[in-house]
């Protein structure tokens, strides 16, 4: 390769777009269904909704529809859950997941201030042996 050729490949490759383009109308009923609830509930619809749900296939929303079912049978207490799926989003940096995750938990008002050392979980006095053990599991999963 010439540095010409390098120069008009650099410049060919500057000009594309390397993002998904946003469904703002998706085609089936079910997604439009998701689409409306979730503008209802938060105002707008999602950018994760518009760019990776509306994508994915029906059989992906089932599976979600099952985790929430399952969800509903925890025992342990909702800061514990909450805890546990802000370290899970944390380790995957999933930014959306931690958003909604600190939603949770400010309109659960629960206390932000552990959720905010969650990075030091072994060393702060905000979490219970218990809770650093949950904590190192998961993590340890994750």
């Amino acid at each position: 390769m010439t540095t010409s050729d390098v120069s008009r490949f650099d410049e060919s490759h500057m000009n594309m777009d390397t993002y998904l383009a946003p469904i703002e109308k998706p085609q089936g009923m079910m997604m439009r269904l998701v689409y409306k609830m979730s503008k209802r509930q938060f105002g707008k619809v999602l950018t994760p909704l518009k760019m990776v749900y509306a994508r994915l296939p029906l059989a992906f929303g089932e599976f979600v529809s099952k985790i929430a079912k399952l969800d509903k049978k925890l025992t342990l207490p909702l800061e514990t859950v909450l805890l546990v799926r802000e370290q899970v989003a944390r380790i995957n940096v999933c930014e959306f997941c931690m958003d909604i995750g600190r939603a949770y938990t400010i309109h659960s008002r629960l206390n932000e201030a552990k959720f905010d050392a969650l990075g030091e979980y072994r060393t702060s006095p905000q979490f219970s042996e218990g809770e650093r053990a949950l904590l190192d599991y998961v993590t340890e999963l994750t």
